[in-house]
């Protein structure tokens, strides 16, 4: 299906509107385009969201770039006139902002000069959005290509997340007003696959040695785990006993809507069903923040990767 403005719009009409979805959901992040589109009622996509009791969000930042002197890392732009804008999408009605950090593994990789760089990004960026009214989403994310096992990864994800938090309290960023979208600690998507426990195990204890209580909750990105992989994964932490002083939910882009999307395929004929589909999805993550996902939404293409490599968006 071909990527332009009019089937964007017709894809985010079915989501918003798909009867009894946003019941699942509390906030939805906008790209900046959909603050000026409208459903086909005439109404804002920011006012559909906002009567369906769901707070709109904003990716604030422009993408990554190629940090000169490293091996092909990269750092995020997007901070010169990030102030103005963050003020503009207050005034549309947007209450919280993403901005998206990107890290990779490898053998001496992420550099520490990756690593800082990005957290000090970040917590500008939190910063920033703090002054104008906006929640800021940090989102340090270390990419799952490559071979490394579920340790490397976890070890690698300490390093990062401690970075991000010294950087945030140097610039004075109050941590009760943000969110953290971090990756699962999970084996890298050349390595043999683990259990949703090993996952959670590993996953909170990373967390329970970086995150302070402060923070009030961390939403998950999928990075590339199948639909199913992503909610059994977050119905596992859940349902971990363990200490656990932040609620532990979902941001989920491809894991939530990549079935949805291939059953719609962009033929109005097929917008029940596609909206159906939603509707399993959104209830199974949903059921997962709450660990007691039964494992009863696994629909068609539930189950297929949806790794790219290095994604960008």
């Amino acid at each position: 299906m071909e990527n332009v403005e009019d089937n964007r719009q017709a894809l985010r009409e079915l989501l918003f509107t798909a009867p009894d979805c946003l019941q699942y959901l509390s906030g939805v992040i906008l790209f900046e385009e959909t603050l000026y589109q409208q459903a086909s009622n005439g109404k804002s996509f920011v006012e559909v969201l906002k009567e369906g009791g769901v707070i709109p969000g904003i990716k604030v930042d422009k993408g990554t770039v190629d940090l000169a002197g490293t091996d092909e890392e990269t750092t995020t732009q997007g901070l010169d006139g990030l102030g103005a804008r963050c003020d503009q999408y207050y005034r549309m009605g947007c209450r919280f902002a993403k901005w998206r950090a990107v890290l990779k593994i490898g053998e001496n990789l992420p550099s520490p000069l990756a690593i800082q760089e990005n957290a000090y990004g970040l917590a500008r960026y939190a910063s920033i959005c703090q002054q104008s009214g906006l929640v800021p989403i940090v989102e340090p994310e270390i990419l799952v290509d490559g071979e490394h096992d579920i340790e490397k990864c976890a070890a690698i994800t300490e390093v990062v997340l401690a970075a991000c938090y010294k950087a945030l309290s140097d610039h004075h960023v109050l941590l009760e007003g943000t969110l953290l979208k971090p990756n699962m600690v999970t084996p890298g998507s050349k390595a043999p696959k683990v259990s949703p426990e090993v996952i959670a195990k590993y996953t909170v204890r990373t967390l329970q040695r970086t995150v302070p209580p402060a923070v009030p909750g961390i939403m998950f990105l999928s990075g590339g785990q199948s639909e199913e992989e992503a909610t059994l994964n977050l119905n596992a932490m859940n349902q971990l006993d363990t200490k656990k002083p932040w609620t532990l939910s979902f941001s989920f882009g491809r894991a939530l809507q990549a079935s949805t999307l291939k059953i719609w395929s962009g033929k109005k004929a097929n917008v029940a069903a596609a909206q159906a589909n939603f509707l399993a999805r959104c209830k199974a993550n949903s059921d997962a923040t709450l660990g007691k996902y039964a494992g009863d939404a696994k629909g068609a293409g539930a189950d297929e990767s949806l790794h790219v490599a290095n994604y960008k968006y």
